[in-house]
């Protein structure tokens, strides 16, 4: 009795982690919505100097409505399109070279940038160390602290581009501040070198908006989170294709384009300017 207990129990392992695979080929089409919860009357002003007196220049993206992307996964590239009213903006990203290329195409012109995760990395650091110089002797940016986030699973399903998701909590803590986030996921696969897709990290940022979806069980499907100003952000997968080959060429870069690396744009403007990118206003 005791090995066929053993038994079961061996085979049920097996089926839960039989369950769940790992899709390095994929195509996955996102919408995200940006709404306001409030009336805005923000007007942009000029943004302040940095700690050593250099003017911030700032390129913004998005805003209040719709935005759809396209992402496109195979192996260790990673591809997405998001063509809205204002752009195209295309961002490759190479998970082997750990560098990742950004194309702006707009009025006619294309411009093209890259960053290696070590050039990123530096200019987070410039830019928590400019956040802080604001706050003197103030307390310490939010973006600094490093937040913890707890995952909590609740009983509920639903269909969302054809496939069964669960339902999940995130809790993140910043300090003595908590935040909670909705999500729903599909438990079948996880997308290898991709945590989500939409949201901030469909503009080429490797991160995405909401802390912990790594975390989840499964690939999120939709998932909601504010933002600054009263906004709120809705990110839901309305189409996904894990059969259809994704051609090699998909992930070439355009020769006729010049690519310009990201930490010399910061130095746009004889070396004074610091280069930013802004998502949703």
């Amino acid at each position: 009795m005791k090995y066929i207990i053993l038994t079961l129990l061996a085979l049920c392992t097996t089926v839960v982690f039989a369950q769940q695979k790992t899709i390095s080929q994929a195509t996955i089409t996102t919408k995200t919505t940006i709404v306001s919860l409030e009336e805005d009357d923000y007007t942009v002003a000029p943004p302040p100097p940095s700690a050593e007196g250099a003017e911030v220049r700032i390129m913004r993206f998005g805003g209040d409505g719709e935005t759809k992307s396209v992402t496109q996964i195979k192996n260790n590239l990673i591809k997405t399109v998001i063509n809205n009213e204002i752009n195209i903006t295309t961002t490759i990203r190479d998970n082997d070279k750990k560098i990742t290329t950004t194309l702006m195409q707009m009025n006619g012109s294309t411009t093209g940038f890259y960053a290696t995760d070590e050039d990123q990395e530096k200019m987070r650091k410039q830019m928590d160390s400019l956040m802080q110089s604001r706050r003197e002797n103030g307390p310490v940016a939010e973006s600094i602290i490093t937040p913890t986030t707890d995952v909590v699973y609740i009983d509920e399903s639903k269909k969302i581009a054809g496939m069964q998701c669960k339902k999940a909590i995130l809790i993140t803590t910043r300090k003595n501040k908590t935040d909670s986030n909705m999500v729903w996921y599909c438990s079948d696969f996880k997308v290898q070198g991709v945590t989500s897709t939409g949201g901030i990290a469909g503009f080429g940022g490797r991160a995405t908006q909401v802390a912990g979806l790594e975390k989840l069980n499964g690939f999120p499907m939709q998932y909601e989170t504010m933002m600054n100003r009263g906004r709120k952000m809705i990110v839901e997968v309305t189409k996904i294709d894990i059969e259809k080959e994704v051609k090699d060429k998909e992930f070439d870069i355009p020769k006729d384009v010049e690519l310009k690396a990201m930490k010399d744009m910061q130095q746009m403007g004889g070396g004074r300017g610091t280069f930013q990118i802004r998502v949703g206003g």
